[in-house]
């Protein structure tokens, strides 16, 4: 399929426009990304960057505007055109059939596969065979799509990427799911990959931007307010360009004095959804007033953890609980009440209904409540006002808070679920990737409220996978690997360097473990 296709030695957009009801999402896009350049484009949430690579891989149709590649105009009706020109995209939200597998999901999208009445699988696993190894990225071909973790179906999506044939890359945030080690590798591997193809890298993650980048176009509101050479700019003034003013991100000035322990999780063993225990004798404890860091690559048992506090999963054996509540296998209702707030890995399935409105998604959890309802009616006035007062003190950035929740940019989907979570005031919350996705002035504003509610006496779960996250927010930091914690740290302990090797399950030179 590879051979087919044609070397792209530049590829242009001009005058791009894009209207949505209420939101002009486009607003006359230049851009020109040369042969074997990386052009980073970078924005807030609801900058553009998405709908105008949507446009790119037709799934959208332009309003106004051109697309040249090698200087010949062309229009994309399909991806399947778009593919056929050799321009692949890793997407935001994943272009996967959840319960089909990785094979299945990579044949189905390439003609090369496609056999009379059949898919032709096992032609599919070597090449996907092939391409793991070349670029180390390790996916299991059999593997349902709807087992992984949203970091393994990230891997998937870029090994059935290159398994197409791309010849000019759209990368959108593609390390979210990677150790710092394995995150120089990527680094230096689309490096390498910039000899024979182009490739446009969105991420809010500035250091990335400027180490992997030849260019740098930053969106704000649907316009290019910059475009230029990435060697002149640093991560300060990129995010400064981003979002108008100067972004500093609050760390925890951590004190040897959290209030008593106030959650624990002991010795807890729960089964993975192919059978295997992804969690085998997890034990930790939170204070009151703490925030516990879970570091760990996507896929060694974080997801499962964070379902069974929730009461999504089974617990087999151990035990869940806080002062007066039991929470072991407890309904998710029951575990609501007690005061716990949950922020989900998956922000499209588990953590908001799309087709219902912002305002309906921010009282799910309290909608019968006698705030929001009198007996079996709503009061709809009262969601209205709960939901423009959380609009603004968010960022909510939409048309109206009537507007379908799916309808809204990956950021703004997540500050609906975090306005949801932290306006509840809870005891506990577990906050899994909480700024995944997010611009950073958007996560300058979340990790402040993260440390208003641990100055309230919240104990706060925080998983993550941003190493500098963690280390500027948590008080320990604990390491997961294959299920079990291997180390608990107190932060000031812990280096990239320290996490790193733990998170890829090297125990040696470590610092010593706290328990």
């Amino acid at each position: 399929m590879a051979g087919k296709l044609q070397k792209i030695r530049s590829l242009e957009v001009d005058g791009i426009t894009k209207r949505f009801p209420g939101v002009l999402a486009c607003d006359s896009i230049s851009l020109k990304v040369g042969e074997n350049e990386v052009l980073a484009l970078v924005g807030e949430n609801g900058a553009g960057k998405t709908t105008l690579m949507n446009i790119l891989m037709g799934l959208y149709q332009p309003d106004e505007g051109s697309i040249r590649i090698n200087g010949q105009e062309v229009r994309f009706k399909t991806p399947n055109d778009a593919y056929a020109a050799g321009i692949g995209m890793v997407h935001q939200h994943f272009m996967l059939v959840p319960n089909m597998t990785v094979a299945e999901n990579v044949a189905l999208g390439a003609p090369d596969f496609h056999r009379f009445m059949r898919l032709d699988l096992a032609g599919a696993r070597k090449r996907i065979q092939e391409i793991s190894e070349k670029f180390s990225l390790p996916v299991q071909p059999d593997a349902y799509i709807w087992q992984l973790s949203v970091g393994e179906q990230q891997r998937v999506e870029l090994v059935k990427t290159l398994c197409f044939g791309a010849r000019f890359l759209i990368l959108d945030e593609p390390t979210s799911a990677l150790t710092p080690q394995e995150t120089d590798e990527l680094i230096v591997l689309l490096k390498r990959m910039s000899a024979e193809m182009s490739i446009v890298f969105i991420s809010h993650k500035l250091a990335e931007v400027t180490a992997v980048s030849n260019k740098v176009a930053i969106l704000r509101h649907g316009r290019v307010v910059f475009s230029g050479s990435t060697s002149e700019q640093t991560p300060a003034s990129l995010a400064a360009l981003m979002t108008g003013h100067e972004v500093n991100l609050p760390v925890n000035n951590c004190c040897e004095e959290c209030g008593e322990e106030f959650f624990s999780v002991r010795n807890v063993r729960a089964k993975s959804d192919r059978g295997f225990y992804a969690l085998d004798g997890i034990d930790f404890s939170i204070h009151k007033g703490e925030i516990l860091g879970l570091a760990g690559v996507s896929g060694n048992g974080q997801r499962e953890l964070a379902e069974v506090i929730a009461g999504l999963r089974s617990v087999e054996s151990g035990s869940i609980g806080m002062p007066g509540f039991e929470l072991t296998n407890k309904s998710p209702r029951e575990i609501i009440n007690s005061g716990l707030g949950y922020i989900p890995e998956d922000r499209n399935t588990e953590g908001i209904v799309p087709s219902f409105s912002i305002k309906e998604n921010l009282v799910l959890k309290d909608f019968a409540s006698d705030e929001f309802s009198a007996g079996p009616f709503l009061n709809l006035k009262k969601q209205e006002a709960n939901a423009e007062k959380l609009k603004e003190s968010f960022d909510i950035r939409c048309p109206s808070v009537a507007t379908a929740a799916g309808s809204l940019s990956g950021g703004n989907i997540q500050k609906v679920i975090l306005a949801r979570e932290l306006a509840r005031n809870p005891k506990v919350l577990v906050a899994v990737y909480p700024t995944r996705g997010l611009d950073m002035g958007a996560e300058e504003f979340i990790h402040k409220s993260l440390l208003e509610m641990r100055a309230r006496g919240t104990a706060i779960l925080l998983i993550s996978e941003e190493l500098d996250e963690i280390m500027n927010l948590a008080d320990r930091v604990a390491v997961i690997y294959k299920g079990k914690i291997l180390k608990i740290l107190p932060s000031h302990q812990a280096t990239r360097r320290s996490l790193g090797l733990l998170m890829a399950g090297i125990t040696e030179n470590a610092p010593g473990a706290e328990r």
